[in-house]
């Protein structure tokens, strides 16, 4: 594998996203579950960058905050589709490039927006990022998040050495395979969605919260809104879904807008219920575009829909990684 640079790095980084880079081809379908069939006719494949790593990029750096991202593409055309779709966007990208190639997803999208993903996961077990590559920006970052990619895991050691506040996205776990569980229990903020544990989500995010360092766990569940379970809770409080502000036409993306308006408004010095709004509002501003990552909202439209305005101050001199702000009174610990 070889270093991809692309930029002299910034000076400091709100976000520092790992992995999670990769190419949706979107298929619009008639409905979900596809029937049984030989073939079917359908609108014009989108293909673009898509995926977690990505959209959560993308969607810190629409909202103002300094984003930075490592991982690993190939050098191929799904590899140049990643790099054309984050240049200009204020994404600082430091790729290395993998001999194993980009990492791809098929996604099935009905006509109300629900979708379905077949993900190709390339990535080898023994695939590694080297320190070299991922400490130099990791010490410039307030706040960091982690894709569920197993590389990905072996930064947690540094990220806790370091001292800075760390998040995850789990997706769709359903509480029990043992991919995840590092994520959940090590990361300071974990995102997932309902779809996995089903009626057992509640317990899943107790489980997160009691057997980990999580400070808070929120899981999303499309239009029935999210559910926050912070140190301060005895069950799961409600966080009402936002009316979206167009029909919806595909929710590829929706999860990743939601985390990045939870870290701005985290980074900003909200609470969780004011953060977990603003990701519902983000989250519901993505499902009006087709695609995936293609329509971000900004920190002023984000702003008007909450009814407020936030800016994202600069941490306290000589302490990089401290959030601003008082400690939350929800939470048990400082931190994000």
């Amino acid at each position: 594998m070889t270093f991809q640079q692309v930029s002299e790095p910034y000076d400091a980084y709100d976000v520092l996203v790992v992995g999670g880079s990769g190419v949706d081809t979107v298929v619009s379908v008639g409905a979900l579950p596809v029937p049984l069939a030989d073939s079917y006719p359908v609108p014009p494949l989108h293909e673009g960058a898509g995926h977690t790593g990505t959209g959560v990029a993308l969607g810190c750096a629409a909202l103002g905050l300094t984003t930075g991202f490592v991982d690993f593409i190939g050098d191929d055309h799904p590899g140049t589709l990643v790099r054309e779709r984050l240049a200009g966007t204020g994404v600082d990208f430091r790729p290395l490039i993998s001999p194993h190639g980009t990492r791809r997803a098929v996604n099935l999208v009905a006509p109300d927006g629900r979708r379905m993903s077949f993900y190709d996961a390339r990535d080898p077990a023994d695939l590694r990022m080297p320190p070299e590559h991922y400490l130099p920006p990791l010490r410039r970052a307030r706040h960091v998040h982690l894709s569920v990619m197993h590389f990905a895991r072996f930064l947690y050691d540094d990220i806790e050495a370091l001292g800075i506040p760390v998040s995850t996205d789990l997706h769709d776990w359903d509480g029990l395979t043992d991919h995840h569980r590092e994520f959940a229990l090590r990361s300071d903020l974990v995102f997932l969605s309902t779809a996995g544990a089903g009626e057992r989500i509640a317990s899943v995010m107790r489980e997160i919260l009691h057997e980990g360092r999580a400070q808070a766990v929120i899981a999303t569940a499309g239009a029935g809104g999210a559910y926050l379970l912070s140190a301060d809770d005895r069950t799961p409080r409600l966080v009402p879904a936002v009316v979206p502000p167009g029909p919806v036409v595909d929710s590829n993306g929706a999860g990743d807008a939601f985390t990045s308006g939870f870290l701005y408004g985290r980074l900003a010095g909200r609470d969780l219920e004011e953060c977990a709004r603003m990701g519902a509002i983000a989250g519901a501003h993505a499902c009006t575009s087709r695609g995936t990552h293609t329509d971000l909202i900004g920190a002023e439209a984000l702003g008007a829909a909450l009814g407020t305005t936030a800016t994202v101050p600069a941490p306290p001199p000589g302490d990089p990684h401290r959030l601003p702000g008082p400690p939350d009174p929800q939470v048990s610990r400082t931190g994000a």
